[in-house]
């Protein structure tokens, strides 16, 4: 199936298809790739409540509706996909724009870039992160280098990889895992991950608009869990624009994904101690908004790091690092990580790998206390 769509993709280049022609080039701003009007202004039209599986899907109908060069593919997708994302999009836009591919990552990954490289927008999705290895060679040795090393004569910025991360509850070693800081090490790449539907929705057009290779992990815990009102029609929302979604004055407090509301819990009874946290969602890993974290390290004068990947070599530490650098003579106390353990992935010791809230809240009055 793979085969016949890039097939199908060359004959309509061929014959100059509208849209899918050969002479595009990315610019360097990402606005220049979204829709102008109210998509550029992150609105939306009006809104209804829904979970974020829902609001991936309109992205992704969004996504093929808007531009006839984007096509989504990946194990599973055309009848909807394990976690129901790409439901009814083979339906709607046909098969050979939205279809399924053989189980093999690394296929995955070097026909998305192929794909890309061509002037399309291709939105590859690995079922699971745990398995995104296997293309890990693809993605940080050609996605991310495609660009640089032809000095910017061709590009494969129209790439997208979508991937569910994160514990589940039961998913053991290779359902759980997170591994963002991987990709965070790699020059080329942007890295994004939403704490909701809202901010899934919003991220993820604007990544699948963005003229350079992103990886897209997508908290599977709140797939069906995280509920909330999400505008119905076209917006992006800003990469590397972290959000400040709780001021405060005593502390600062960063994560991403589902991290977000385990933090928030946190910040809710660290309230009841008197103790004011400031809570920020840094929405993206690479590029992140280092000055926004900063002004707010500059008040609190204290940090706080949390993820559930392992703690040695997270994306916690860059972050610390850092901040320690720009904000050395206004730290009050040295800065906290609170993340997952340095193990395997466990099964029925899940609940003591997690950075939980009362872990977090332990080290919000230590740090306060310091």
């Amino acid at each position: 199936m793979a085969t016949r769509a890039l097939r199908e993709v060359v004959v309509r280049r061929r014959v100059g298809a509208a849209g899918i022609g050969g002479g595009r080039r990315f610019s360097d701003s990402a606005a220049a790739a979204a829709p102008v009007g109210a998509a550029e202004r992150g609105e939306g039209g009006g809104g209804k409540a829904v979970n974020l599986f829902t609001a991936v899907n309109q992205a992704l109908h969004i996504a093929l509706d808007t531009d006839p060069r984007s096509y989504v593919f990946g194990e599973d997708v055309g009848f909807g996909g394990v976690f129901r994302c790409t439901t009814g999009l083979a339906d709607r836009f046909g098969k050979q724009r939205v279809f399924n591919t053989p189980l093999c990552e690394q296929g995955i990954a070097g026909f998305a870039i192929g794909l890309a490289a061509m002037g399309n927008r291709a939105i590859a999705e690995i079922q699971f992160a745990d398995y995104i290895f296997p293309a890990f060679d693809q993605i940080v040795n050609e996605a991310a280098k495609f660009r640089y090393r032809s000095g910017n004569e061709f590009n494969c910025g129209g790439l997208t990889i979508r991937s569910p991360y994160g514990a589940v509850g039961h998913g053991g070693h290779y359902h759980s895992q997170s591994p963002e800081a991987f990709f965070c090490h790699v020059p080329g790449l942007k890295v994004v991950i939403p704490r909701s539907p809202r901010e899934a929705k919003g991220l993820l057009l604007a990544s699948i608009r963005d003229p350079n290779p992103v990886i897209f992990f997508e908290p599977k815990w709140l797939y069906r869990l995280s509920v909330e009102e999400v505008p119905e029609g076209d917006y992006v929302l800003p990469l590397s624009q972290a959000e400040v979604i709780r001021k405060g004055s005593d502390i600062t407090l960063i994560g991403w994904g589902a991290q977000l509301a385990v933090l928030e819990q946190a910040c809710e009874d660290a309230s009841k101690d008197g103790i004011s946290c400031e809570l920020i969602d840094l929405r993206t890993l690479i590029p992140w908004d280092k000055e926004t974290v900063e002004a707010s390290v500059s008040k609190t004068g204290k940090l706080l790091i949390s993820h559930e990947a392992p703690i040695t070599g997270g994306f916690g530490a860059e972050i610390a690092a850092s901040i320690a650098e720009r904000c050395f003579q206004r730290l009050e106390a040295p800065v906290a990580r609170v993340c997952g353990l340095d193990t395997p992935f466990p099964l029925v010791y899940e609940p003591f790998y997690m950075p939980t809230k009362n872990k977090i809240l332990d080290a919000i009055k230590a740090t306060v206390n310091y």
